[in-house]
């Protein structure tokens, strides 16, 4: 299928042009009927030879009504242009094609009308050179009447070359069918309608709505495809360019309306700030308040000038937009164009320092709009791909981690930073137990700690982590020397009973508090258990290879006689190599080892009886 808009002023035979190429009625309306004039937007189609389904999208032509123009021609990629011959090129002729103009429409085709009421020769031409300005350049024209049907069949085969030329609909592309019309039928429920410009849409699917009309709804909900229509014809899917009418099903289908959108989920990101290129008024000249439109939506926006053609827009109701999507700027009090915009950014930084705008317009010098995703990584530092995807930028950079891209050289400086701050962190608080992933998270400006976690890894030994926190591996952080003796002390003793931990006064009587002997962990001088049971950094190995030696499973009472200690330590000694998958707790009674294999040696356990 194919689709072309009508454009033109007011009462210059675009409805009866359809209606005489369609054989169908495209004012819907009595209203329309009985006053002659197109006041919504109407929908015609008709198949024609050599280009097969052909649909009309017909917009009113009144100044008041450029807004329903407007979210009639948005998404449709030709145009049929009426101008009457006894009438000629009039204000709305001129305010349509700008917006054609600003939407960069490429395709399509001069119709003069009412050829029999006046000679059409200078309204052709003077038409024809006003388009040649504009970006439909150079188009084909036919002169007709729809009350003779003079022209019509010179008319049709001029349709026919223009739909053949145009490009193909990417079918497998994201879906963004922005809604001109949502109604419910009994026994069915919501039904919208829209021109679908990219994707495929089929029954089954889900489908996103995001909050494009400040309606009750807001942030985005789902909804199911219950069932697909196109010229009237049930169809089990979609492609583009088509009309579809979509029966949907789900919460937020009471907010649908014009202006609303769907999507594909997870494909798009919603955003109320963007950075935008301008083609039209400068941008100091623009006032602070426009409306937006895009696709059927209109969304009021406040602007912020940048540099001469460059600005940012805070809009009032956040829209899925991408980098390069075109959208047009209107001054609803003066009722014309005031600029066409150009996205170029839809995750701007924040403006806060002076100066800044003016360093952003700098920033976004040379921009043209074209989706650019290594520039967007230099930026960003790093983003997921989904993100980007999401954004209009496509790149085939390979993860670091998970869905994570990085801009060259990037990731390499982040591991070199994050060795740094945890060599700093250690030499300025040697005390601590190691820097934790949140504190390093934080300190590199990362939006993840699993990158966190990936960087340790990557750094290839120089770092490791454990209980949260990161440790330099190379050169662990010195303890003071008041602090050394009595660790030094409390390793003495436990060298002749390995399992007879300190008491909490013992420990306390050496100046070891619980900070000072998490320092001494963190620096592999002691193993520390809850409660603040600290013995030999190995002795978790030497327990367990001696529990290994019993006939398993064995009772807590067994191990507390073969490590010669106390219920005070065993216990938590005995859940710590739980944790360490060393030993199984069976029930409340028994465990057993699930290795002996844990590189101890035999010797190693002379004395343990002692």
């Amino acid at each position: 299928m194919h689709v072309i808009a009508t454009a033109g002023h007011v009462d210059h035979g675009k409805s009866a042009l359809v209606r005489a190429l369609t054989g169908m009625e495209p004012d819907r309306w009595p209203e329309e009927r009985r006053r002659g004039m197109t006041i919504d937007l109407g929908f015609v189609w008709t198949s024609m030879t050599g280009a097969g389904d052909v649909a009309f999208v017909d917009v009113p032509g009144h100044e008041r009504l450029v807004t329903t123009m407007l979210a009639g021609v948005g998404p449709v990629p030709a145009v049929l242009f009426v101008v009457a011959a006894d009438q000629g090129w009039q204000p709305q002729s001129e305010e349509h094609l700008a917006v054609l103009d600003a939407l960069r429409v490429r395709h399509g085709v001069l119709a003069v009308t009412r050829c029999d009421l006046a000679d059409p020769v200078d309204v052709r031409e003077q038409a024809l050179t006003r388009i040649a300005r504009s970006s439909l350049g150079r188009v084909e024209s036919v002169e007709v009447s729809s009350v003779t049907r003079h022209g019509l069949a010179e008319l049709r085969a001029a349709l026919v070359r223009l739909v053949n030329r145009l490009p193909e609909a990417d079918r497998a592309a994201d879906v963004r069918l922005w809604v001109d019309r949502a109604f419910t039928v009994r026994g069915h429920g919501t039904v919208v309608t829209g021109t679908l410009s990219a994707g495929t849409i089929a029954v089954g699917d889900r489908l996103h709505t995001a909050g494009t009309t400040g309606g009750p709804s807001g942030g985005d909900a789902a909804l199911r495809v219950r069932g697909l229509e196109s010229l009237k014809r049930p169809r089990t899917s979609v492609s583009a360019t088509a009309r579809v009418a979509v029966n949907v099903h789900g919460p937020a289908t009471a907010s649908l309306r014009r202006g609303s959108v769907l999507l594909t989920p997870g494909r798009w990101l919603t955003t109320d700030v963007v950075d935008v290129r301008l083609r039209g008024d400068a941008a100091p000249e623009l006032p602070r308040g426009l409306t937006l439109h895009l696709g059927s939506a209109a969304v009021p926006v406040s602007v912020r000038p940048l540099g001469v053609d460059s600005a940012r827009l805070s809009l009032a109701v956040p829209l899925p937009l991408r980098v390069n999507d075109v959208v047009l700027l209107r001054d609803p009090g003066r009722r014309h164009i005031a600029a066409a915009a150009t996205v170029l950014d839809v995750r701007p930084p924040r403006l806060i320092r002076r100066g800044d705008a003016a360093r952003r317009a700098r920033e976004l010098d040379g921009r043209t709009g074209a989706p650019d995703a290594a520039t967007e990584l230099r930026r960003l530092g790093m983003a997921r791909r989904g993100d980007l995807v999401a954004m209009g930028l496509r790149t085939h950079a390979q993860p670091v981690v998970d869905d994570w891209i990085c801009a060259p050289g990037h990731w390499t400086r982040l591991q070199q930073r994050l060795v740094e701050v945890v060599e700093r962190h250690a030499r300025e608080h040697p005390t601590e137990p190691g820097l934790t992933i949140e504190a390093a998270r934080r300190l590199l400006e990362l939006p993840d700690r699993g990158l966190v976690h990936a960087l340790v890894q990557a750094t290839n030994g120089r770092l490791g982590h454990r209980d949260g926190r990161i440790y330099g591996s190379v050169s662990q952080p010195a303890l003071p020397p008041a602090v050394r003796t009595a660790v030094q002390e409390v390793r003495a003793r436990l060298a002749a009973r390995p399992f007879h931990a300190p008491e909490a006064a013992e420990l306390e009587a050496l100046g070891l508090t619980p900070k000072l002997l998490a320092a001494a962990a963190a620096a592999g001088e002691l193993l520390r258990l809850p409660d603040d049971i600290v013995l030999l950094p190995d002795a978790d190995r030497q327990a367990v290879a001696a529990l290994a030696r019993l006939d398993q499973p064995f009772t807590t009472s067994t191990a507390r006689i073969t490590l010669n200690t106390t219920r005070r330590v065993v216990i938590p000694l005995l859940e710590h190599l739980d944790r360490r998958g060393w030993t199984i707790r069976l029930d409340s009674r028994l465990r057993r080892c699930t290795s002996a294999e844990i590189g101890v040696d035999e010797g190693e356990l002379d004395g343990l009886q002692r």
